[in-house]
């Protein structure tokens, strides 16, 4: 059974339970008007486990009556990719995304947290400050959907409120994130659902980069998937119109940096 073949099912499955607990209350019904694609709970949602994927939650500028943008692809994108996290690894991991407020302390409760469209985000102080104590005590942070130069400049403007004086790099070839489970020796842009319509980037962000932001001791503690949107890969993993090869190399970075941020 083929790799897609085998994600429409499981995620047919995820509708079909999920229609199950259709009048339950999701675990994350006070943010669903805020998601772009919400998606009810598995029957497993509550189970605790060794890792949990954290969804940063912040405010923005750009956020609208009916969705915000921090859940851009959520919550369909994130359980997808804990599907094939569960399936491609031996991490145990818990069915359902956490959500964090940057401006809680919760925070520091979830090490592993995946932003979207942060190239949009605006920090009070107070948060900013909590970001930065999140770094300090080994958190690791990956934001994805950024395109072009002013939202990286934006993105780094607040993580520079959080860390001064940061600045980002370019991850090397040879680093453990790109090998740590798969060899990931052939980088290609993980383009958005815009794929489909024939347009491999978006907002400008033609060339794909792998960045990163370290800490004093050289540790990764932010990377930035720019110019490219891994969360429409994997939102649409089970859509037949959207390149099956994506939607795998996309599965793959995901694995990778949720071991690394486990393991370094």
């Amino acid at each position: 059974m083929g790799l897609r073949r085998t994600f429409a099912l499981l995620c047919l499955g995820l509708l079909l339970t999920g229609a199950a607990h259709l009048f339950a209350a999701n675990r994350w019904a006070i943010y669903e008007r805020e998601m772009q694609d919400p998606i009810n709970d598995p029957p497993d949602a509550l189970v605790p486990a060794e890792f949990a994927f954290g969804r940063l939650r912040f405010r923005s500028p750009q956020d609208g009556f009916r969705r915000a943008r921090w859940g851009t692809d959520a919550n369909k994108g994130e359980r997808l990719f804990i599907v094939a996290l569960r399936r491609l690894s031996l991490i145990n991991a818990q069915s359902i995304e956490q959500i964090v407020d940057v401006g809680s302390d919760d925070l520091y409760d979830w090490p592993f947290m995946y932003a979207v469209a942060a190239g949009d985000w605006s920090l009070t102080d107070s948060e900013a400050q909590r970001l930065g104590n999140f770094f300090e005590r080994g958190g690791f942070l990956v934001v994805d959907d950024l395109h072009n130069e002013r939202e990286f400049e934006d993105f780094m403007y607040g993580i520079n409120q959080a860390m001064p004086n940061s600045t980002d790099d370019e991850i090397p070839d040879e680093d453990a994130i790109f090998h740590v489970t798969y060899d990931i020796s052939q980088r290609i842009q993980i383009s958005g659902y815009n794929i489909v319509r024939g347009s491999p980037y978006e907002r400008g962000g033609y060339v794909p980069r792998w960045r990163a932001v370290r800490d004093s001791r050289s540790r990764i503690v932010a990377t930035a998937w720019h110019n490219q949107d891994l969360g429409d890969a994997w939102e649409y993993a089970d859509a037949e119109e959207y390149p099956e090869d994506l939607a795998n190399r996309a599965f793959r970075f995901g694995v990778n940096y949720v071991t690394y941020a486990m393991t370094h």
